[in-house]
């Protein structure tokens, strides 16, 4: 995906999109389920953003509404061309980082096992049933609670008008009940629920190639 309205992201940007998604996800729904030891969260949760980041800034594309960085956007373009390779291994790296920080912070290997059980939560593979390459994914939205919520329709408008311009689907998910009248709103539909071994709902959403 391209934009020429919105801020790509670079590398020394990362440690304040850290800050940011630990801000924005420290009570979600999803990290309060994995780790529900608010201590150990709070220890967690930057290590894990930081390795998702890492991630995402070699294997997909990562926006946010200006400089200042008040907002995130990642996307993941399914209908670009990629090194399996690159990629598997940028993914292995970043899933082996994420368990030695699990068990650093948690010794009890709790948190690990929620995560284990928990990788239908924290993967996309769900979309495997849409059979539909010409698509992006909308890994994270995410806005600082502090500022407008408006930002949150910048965001997916530009997605929106990149998918209509380039006759992508869009599809993405949210662990958050309340988030989906929001998408609804933006023209995308519920393709279905992930419950999985958890008392927690993954909500998994697409926008028709318009």
């Amino acid at each position: 995906m391209e934009s020429q309205t919105l801020y790509r992201v670079k590398k020394e940007d990362l440690p304040k999109l850290e800050k940011l998604l630990v801000k924005c996800f420290a009570h979600d729904p999803l990290y309060c389920k994995l780790i529900p030891e608010k201590e150990t969260r709070e220890r967690l949760l930057p290590e894990l953003f930081k390795c998702d980041l890492t991630e995402f800034i070699e294997t997909c594309e990562i926006y946010s509404d200006s400089e200042e960085m008040n907002s995130l956007l990642v996307v993941s373009d399914e209908s670009e061309p990629y090194n399996p390779l690159t990629f598997y291994l940028t993914e292995a790296w970043a899933s082996l980082k994420t368990d030695e920080y699990l068990i650093k912070e948690d010794p009890s290997l709790k948190t690990l096992w929620n995560f284990m059980r928990g990788r239908d939560y924290l993967n996309s593979r769900w979309t495997d049933q849409l059979h539909q390459e010409e698509r992006l994914h909308v890994i994270y939205l995410a806005v600082d609670p502090d500022m407008h919520h408006g930002l949150a329709a910048i965001l997916m408008e530009e997605v929106i008008r990149y998918a209509q311009e380039h006759h992508l689907m869009i599809s993405l998910e949210t662990h958050n009940p309340d988030n989906v009248p929001m998408y609804e709103h933006f023209g995308f539909k519920l393709f279905g629920i992930v419950q999985k071994h958890f008392d927690l709902k993954q909500y998994c959403l697409i926008r028709e190639i318009q």
